[in-house]
């Protein structure tokens, strides 16, 4: 037995209310080496002379990576606190029970020897998540270049490569006139990138965050925009940049101009009269985002800047009726901001959505105190590095995909934002190497698996570009520069995952991946997923017959190469 791999924490990611009197309980160990986990639990106050407690109940192989195994269990209880342990069994018949953090030979009988649970104080820091959210399908636009209600040339419009500085003229009434697109396509969430007035394209170095950019429209614009969304079905998500303001920004501007005795001297990280940088990649005196001195880093910790910002959140949500914030660089402020502004945000509107930007795991942002969700940056490089590089194999992609299943909050998983791509990234279809095929099977893993599929503006008709700039282009409006029969391809996979939710809602009765072959298979009930990122035809005689609800027809046998086919049984 591995001693040195089995952990159990009793905190907010191994020991958590998933539901009042309902709590999940979670144990790792090394993969492939324990093969029983049983879960013993009593009430810490009623002793056994009186009443035995005793219980236990068997614990389920609930995810695995590389690494580890994650044994779980579910228990509904009604008691002040619980004391529990846990009984394994290896491969070799050796038993050991492991009990507040230490390994015993014997079960432990004493209660000051188990692990505790306080019910109600865990009831109460449960981590909820708005339930409209769960699995639904989120649509990124960046609004300088989705689309347009005055106006432009067609050479400039579809201008390839991009750079950063072309006016597309993209506005608000642009989006609102083409939300039937979204509709047809059948997405739930509209996000859109920063609106707010700054003189950039991108808007990310804000001016005013209390008035839209004259560029994109008016405040009546975005409410306008918003009261549509609403009556079509669709929610609507907007960017909040709290990391960092533009120069211009009135608190900074204020800061550069009254050094030292400025009264915005704590807004921000300044330890003398601020220089902006005459010179690219030159560090400012100041902190910024990135060394960019366009970008001044925000002092969330202090009290008057925290609240300013947190107003301007509330302001959005209590004026255009929006549904929630994007949080921009959302790793580089502090969880002492966030926990403050999720507070103020829930105590008001409990079902707004709070999504974090960070391109790594997030652990410690998604424990219920902070965000709701992130930017699901390790899915997208499972993706790339499985279907588009190659460079993993079908189990490797499973294993990653296992490790957030068995170290994050369940409450998360279907709130992650699983993304191919996005204003930040080159293009899906650009790192395939304009490959269609490998893109169809990433959009499959992305919109058939749990989460919140993350769609970027024109992948659906085929759009592509380099890194940004080049990402950010023109939407391609007209249907002859479409890919219709890509677009086709994601409206159905959308159609599917909403006429089967068991798809996202349950586990699979078996997860199989084939590394020979490039092949992962997930069955539920009389459903059959199949992802195939090989690059040779795949004989499978076992389903001949079946339905490939996918391509609406029936399964002929044989995967082609980067294939996949979502199959009924006949």
């Amino acid at each position: 037995m591995i001693r040195g791999a089995i952990a159990h924490m009793p905190d907010s990611r191994w020991c958590y209310c998933t539901q009042p009197g309902r709590f999940l309980f979670r144990l790792q160990t090394a993969r492939d080496d324990i093969v029983h986990v049983r879960l013993h639990y009593r009430d810490k106050y009623i002793p056994i002379k009186f009443h035995d407690t005793r219980a236990v109940t068997e614990m389920r192989l609930a995810a695995r990576d590389d690494c580890h195994d994650y044994f779980e269990a579910e228990l509904t209880i009604d008691v002040v606190c619980l004391r529990y342990f846990f009984e394994l069994l290896d491969r070799e018949g050796n038993t050991l029970y492991y009990s507040n953090c230490q390994f015993l030979k014997e079960a432990p009988e004493d209660n000051d020897r188990m692990y505790d649970l306080p019910q109600t104080l865990r009831e109460t820091e449960r981590f909820t998540v708005p339930q409209w959210a769960a699995n639904k399908v989120v649509y990124q636009v960046f609004p300088a270049r989705f689309a347009s209600s005055r106006s432009v040339k067609p050479s400039l419009w579809y201008k390839a490569p991009m750079d950063a500085r072309t006016d597309l003229k993209g506005d608000l009434k642009g989006i609102r006139q083409h939300l039937d697109h979204l509709k047809t396509l059948g997405v739930d969430v509209l996000y859109m990138t920063p609106i707010f007035h700054s003189k950039s394209t991108h808007k990310y170095d804000t001016i005013d965050y209390y008035a839209i950019d004259p560029s994109f429209g008016t405040t009546q614009d975005l409410i306008d925009l918003v009261d549509d969304a609403h009556r079509m079905g669709l929610r609507v998500v907007l960017d909040g940049v709290f990391n960092h303001t533009a120069p211009e920004f009135f608190a900074f501007r204020d800061l550069e101009e009254n050094w030292p005795d400025s009264p915005y001297r704590d807004w921000y990280y300044a330890k003398e009269r601020p220089k902006r940088p005459m010179l690219p990649f030159r560090k400012p005196n100041y902190k910024c985002f990135s060394y960019f001195g366009g970008m001044p880093k925000l002092n969330m910790d202090n009290e008057e800047t925290a609240d300013y910002f947190i107003d301007v959140a509330l302001y959005w949500l209590r004026t255009a009726k929006i549904d929630g914030w994007r949080l921009d660089v959302g790793d580089e402020v502090s969880h002492y901001f966030w926990r403050k502004f999720r507070s103020a945000i829930k105590a008001e509107f409990p079902n707004a959505l709070i999504v974090g930007e960070v391109w790594h795991y997030a652990a410690d942002f998604l424990q219920g105190d902070t965000w709701d969700s992130v930017m699901n940056y390790p899915f997208l490089n499972a993706a790339m590095d499985f279907v588009a590089k190659g460079e993993i194999t079908a189990s490797q992609f499973l294993d990653q995909m296992g490790f957030l299943r068995g170290n994050l909050n369940t409450a998360c998983i279907p709130v992650l934002w699983n993304l191919l791509g996005s204003h930040d990234t080159a293009r899906a279809l650009h790192r395939c190497e304009e490959d269609k095929e490998k893109l169809k099977v990433m959009a499959a893993l992305q919109l058939l698996l749990p989460g919140m599929p993350f769609i970027y503006y024109g992948d659906e008709v085929g759009m592509t570009g380099g890194p940004d700039p080049d990402c950010r282009r023109g939407m391609l409006w007209e249907e002859e520069r479409q890919d219709r029969d890509l677009f086709r391809y994601y409206r159905r996979l959308i159609a599917l995952r909403k006429a089967f939710p068991m798809l996202t809602e349950q586990v699979p009765t078996e997860a199989t991946a084939h590394d020979d072959t490039g092949l992962i298979t997930l069955r539920f009930e009389d459903v059959t997923l199949l992802f195939h990122a090989g690059t040779a035809p795949l004989h499978l005689p076992t389903y001949e017959g079946h339905q490939d609800l996918l391509a609406e027809a029936p399964f002929s046998g044989t995967l082609a190469p980067c294939q996949a086919a979502v199959l009924q049984a006949p």
